[in-house]
């Protein structure tokens, strides 16, 4: 009889419960394309008597996810439990020291700590999977290490955070202020427990510098990703972006370039009918350019019980089938250190002045970008009043260092009232 591979399960959440629901309801499945059955050996979560819908009767509890790392009857360690330290950290070295394959869908463990625990499972023969950690159904972990192996990747791109993507799609086609809309996510529970890890783009940082360090080669480097969330964003910039026809979206980047990698997840402007413009709701989507492929899009659902369990399964199908493949697509030892470059590529800016209403106000901001070097390539007032008076700048292509000069000096003018919100104008 063909030996089962036994998972132990740590986190019995959304995500924890849907892996407990596939290996139940489709354990023929599994086992017809695994070539194996695929089943529960123990599990473990904070409390054991919270009512979680499904029986969980048939599995060995554990109340400490270390021990459940460490049992005899467990082949592959299931760490949804999050955070990047404690107990998911202790647990995940706790498996990978006794000799376990780890599936986890934890993205902030892996953006802190993914070289040495990589190293680790290497050095014990163990493999660490991650797809769900990264755009929630979308296998986009699976094309950068299988699919695109050929492939010398030039840039990865994408929407990463389905709560952001609400919060700016649902000011869009409401026509509500940001305060408003966040107030409906967090009612409807779609913000973490410290929502500046949504809408300051911490979460989806994490993810970024994961697809980068597979993209490029190089170690894992969160602390090299530029962030910027989406907490200034406007009502007013969304319709003043809708009029020149983009949308408003937060969007990673990570490219590598002669000065070394760039890896920035900041608010930007995309054209309305691009794929990434199209993108509504909680869905999120991640652009994939190669030298041979040239462009790969990937949209899906970046969250929930069902995409994010989809993904942990097909982690663990992998794992059944055999397949064995390094952490982040090529040995953890190999892995370069990243130079890190500040965005410096060109592109146009998108600006949003509020002046002072006098005379020369507008013209002593036309000479700081002219002495910057920046051209203004589109400009008007909206929503004149008696004492301020709202400018809108598109800029030419120019570099965000000039830019963040100019913004320098703009202050020292004495006509601005609060600051700009300047947000770069992508090509996708």
């Amino acid at each position: 009889m063909t030996t089962p591979l036994r998972l132990g399960i740590a986190g019995l959440g959304t995500v924890g419960v849907g892996v407990v629901k596939i290996v139940r309801q489709k354990a023929n499945l599994l086992a017809q394309r695994s070539g194996r059955p695929v089943v529960i050996s123990a599990v473990s979560a904070r409390s054991r008597d919270k009512d979680r819908s499904v029986n969980l009767d048939a599995y060995a509890w554990e109340d400490d996810p270390v021990a459940l790392a460490q049992r005899d009857d467990v082949d592959v360690f299931v760490e949804l439990m999050g955070g990047h330290e404690g107990a998911a950290r202790l647990a995940t070295e706790a498996a990978l020291a006794a000799g376990k394959d780890v599936v986890t869908a934890n993205k902030a463990l892996l953006a802190h700590h993914g070289q040495s625990l990589a190293e680790t499972a290497e050095a014990k023969g163990c493999v660490i999977r991650f797809e769900a950690a990264v755009a929630g159904g979308i296998p986009v972990i699976k094309a950068l290490t299988e699919g695109l192996a050929g492939n010398d990747i030039t840039r990865v791109m994408g929407v990463m955070n389905g709560t952001c993507n609400y919060i700016l799609t649902r000011m869009q086609d409401a026509g509500l202020p940001y305060d408003q809309v966040f107030a409906e996510a967090e009612a409807l529970g779609y913000l973490e427990a410290d929502p500046n890890l949504d809408v300051g783009g911490i979460d989806a940082g994490h993810k970024l510098a994961l697809l980068a360090s597979i993209a490029f080669g190089t170690r894992v480097d969160f602390a090299g990703v530029e962030l910027e969330g989406i907490q200034r964003i406007a009502i007013e910039d969304i319709h003043q972006a809708a009029e020149l026809g983009y949308r408003i979206k937060l969007l990673g980047v990570a490219q590598m370039t002669g000065r070394g990698l760039e890896q920035r997840m900041s608010p930007c402007l995309v054209p309305e009918e691009s794929p990434l413009g199209q993108l509504k709701g909680g869905t999120n989507m991640v652009v994939i350019e190669g030298d041979a492929v040239e462009q790969v899009v990937l949209r899906g659902p970046g969250a929930g019980e069902g995409p994010t369990a989809s993904a942990v399964m097909g982690d663990v199908m992998d794992i059944a089938r055999g397949l064995r493949i390094s952490t982040f697509g090529i040995p953890a030892r190999e892995l370069a250190e990243a130079k890190v470059a500040q965005s410096n590529s060109p592109a146009p800016y998108y600006l949003h002045l509020t002046l002072e209403d006098r005379p020369g106000a507008l013209a002593k901001i036309a000479t700081v970008l002219g002495e910057n070097g920046i051209s203004i390539d589109r400009m008007r007032q909206t929503r004149h009043s008696d004492t301020n008076a709202p400018v809108l700048i598109v800029t030419h292509k120019t570099q965000r260092a000039a830019l963040d000069t100019a913004v320098e000096a703009m202050r020292a003018t004495g006509v601005m009232v609060n600051d700009p919100v300047a947000l770069r104008i992508e090509t996708v």
